[in-house]
């Protein structure tokens, strides 16, 4: 018996939510991190983008800045990305500079 068998490239993964997910939600599993690039209907087949380059939602203000090449985390419970590893998820690393007044970052995903 083989050990492992090829199933896809793997740049999104099957989902079937227990409540509707909008184009472009955040959905954590475990420490996985994906991203929905369509509305998906609760109970309904669907998949989320586990690669790839995205803007996330941050924090704005003083201090939430993310330079080019830092770890993003993604933190669930106030739907931002942040450099801040503690009780939150890794997404990937950022591929553009975001300021102190920037309401998103650009991640290149990495999981």
């Amino acid at each position: 018996m083989a050990q492992a068998i090829f199933v896809h490239e793997g740049a999104s993964i099957d989902y079937t939510p227990a409540a509707d997910v909008a184009a472009g939600d955040v959905v954590v599993q475990g420490d996985l991190v994906g991203v929905a690039k369509l509305d998906i209907k609760a109970g309904k087949f669907g998949a989320l983008a586990v690669e790839g380059v995205f803007d996330f939602a941050k924090a704005t203000g003083a201090g939430t800045a993310i330079a080019v090449g830092a770890l993003v985390y993604w933190n669930d419970a106030a739907n931002q990305a942040t450099t801040s590893a503690a009780g939150n998820k890794l997404v990937g690393k950022s591929v553009r500079a975001a300021g102190d007044n920037d309401t998103t970052v650009r991640v290149r995903m990495d999981q």
